[in-house]
């Protein structure tokens, strides 16, 4: 473990647009220098490339909603179709953020519109009313298996449609640029990372990694983890990176 202080921390994650974010919070008082870069981009796919899927948008009744990437390409797709959404057509929305969001697309009152509380397994009892629907699942190129495994076991009429997919960002300028702390909050990112600087060493750089999955994705890469969230303690990672500072002072 590195005994160096930190002054400088690099977010793989785009700039909050919020004042008030904790990274803002975290900076003022420790007095950091905190940069934000998207380690990974999402780019749609082609109309041809869903054609490609056997997808064709006029035999779905519903909208599986999983997030405001999969509300953007499915209707920009829709659109490059020129296929005209029906009112009659029901979203169900993982989550409140999900379905404001879906505003943007569609006049809401006039919509069918089913929200999760947190997320899609809150709707249950919903979906299982509509088990005749037909549902379409708009999707990047990585989708953890949950909310196929949720689909199937209400044994529902679905099908998953990749509409976008994760991109590695090109990060070759900061090739001689260092930072104290990188913070990671996908496997994407820890991919994205080696494949920028395939010859990385850590050495004094410490790791901080949110998730599960992330966690995992930094042992296999052989990284040594520095900062862990989410936990009892430290349930955000600006708490986690927090306690780290002061356990360094």
């Amino acid at each position: 473990m590195s005994t160096k202080k930190v002054k400088t921390i690099l977010v793989s994650q785009p700039e909050p647009n919020s004042e008030n974010s904790p990274y803002t919070r975290l900076k003022e008082k420790y007095n950091l220098t905190i940069d934000y870069r998207p380690f990974i981009h999402v780019e749609g796919v082609e109309a041809k490339e869903v054609r490609m899927q056997k997808i064709d948008f006029k035999d779905f009744d519903s909208i599986i909603l999983t997030s405001r990437n999969s509300v953007d390409h499915f209707f920009r797709l829709a659109e490059e179709m020129r296929f005209k959404v029906p009112d009659t057509t029901k979203y169900f929305c993982a989550s409140e953020a999900v379905a404001y969001y879906l505003q943007k697309y569609v006049v809401y009152r006039k919509r069918k519109v089913y929200v999760g509380e947190k997320n899609l397994i809150d709707l249950e009892a919903t979906f299982k009313k509509f088990k005749e629907d037909r549902f379409l699942l708009p999707s990047s190129d990585i989708l953890k298996p949950d909310i196929p495994n949720f689909l199937d076991r209400l044994e529902l009429n679905w099908k998953r449609a990749q509409l976008y997919k994760t991109v590695v960002s090109d990060l070759t300028d900061l090739r001689d640029v260092y930072y104290d702390i990188l913070v990671f909050f996908s496997p994407s990112g820890i991919e994205s990372l080696f494949k920028n600087f395939p010859e990385f060493k850590q050495n004094n750089t410490r790791i901080a990694v949110y998730g599960n999955t992330t966690i995992d994705a930094a042992d296999n890469a052989k990284l040594r983890i520095d900062i862990k969230a989410p936990s009892k303690e430290t349930p955000s990672m600006t708490m986690a990176i927090e306690k780290y500072i002061k356990e360094m002072a």
